[in-house]
């Protein structure tokens, strides 16, 4: 199939789209949102968030050493738009979406109640860039929307509802997944097993809507 050159850009998409929080929970706090995040390390479990120089939250998260990354559901998908842009220095975000500050456990700066899931980080370097700083963090906390969490200590994902940002829009995930890791060189028993399973999980969550 040709190909056409477009030349150098930052197309590499689906990207997570997330509220990072900062600051105290007590004094100066803001959210920013960002697309330009992911994982860098297993063990210790570490991430990164890139953040322009002239934007309110990156003075903060440089003084302070820490953030929250607060991923999106679709129901907060507007408010996380509104987030990304306008700027702290104008408004306070908490106030104005009507979202809830809630202490985190291991750092300072706020989470975000509404969010499904918050992972708490430390930042341990900071790479600068032409137009960005990334700042690498080691992930020393994470805390999950009860209501995600079975019995069994596993997050329902599809529940969640994440979104992913696709070169500036919003997309909510497929509810069913293509596959999982490994799937491509699975034994047919343990294709058997896991579609087993996944049928008993929706007849269950089918049971709880009624």
């Amino acid at each position: 199939m040709p190909r056409k050159s477009i030349g150098a850009g930052t197309l590499e998409s689906p990207l997570p789209a997330v509220m990072v929080t900062c600051g105290d929970i007590e004094g100066k706090k803001n959210i920013i949102t960002v697309a330009w995040t992911g994982i860098i390390n297993s063990e210790p479990p570490m991430c990164y968030v890139s953040v322009r120089r002239e934007r309110f939250s990156h003075d903060m998260i440089k003084e302070s050493g820490e953030f929250v990354i607060n991923l999106v559901s679709k129901e907060l998908t507007r408010v996380m738009d509104w987030c990304g842009v306008r700027s702290g220095r104008d408004f306070d975000k908490f106030a104005e979406t009507g979202l809830t500050p809630v202490p985190s456990e291991k750092v300072k700066c706020p989470s975000i109640e509404e969010s499904p899931i918050s992972l708490e980080c430390r930042v341990t370097d900071i790479k600068e860039m032409p137009t960005h700083d990334m700042f690498m963090a080691e992930i020393v906390n994470v805390t999950v929307d009860e209501k995600l969490v079975s019995g069994s200590g596993k997050v329902d994902f599809e529940k969640a509802q994440l979104i992913a940002s696709v070169h500036g829009g919003y997309y909510g995930l497929e509810p069913d997944p293509l596959g999982r890791f490994g799937f491509s060189v699975m034994k047919p028993k343990t294709k058997k097993r896991i579609e087993k399973q996944k049928s008993a999980e929706r007849r269950n969550r089918t049971r709880r809507r009624k």
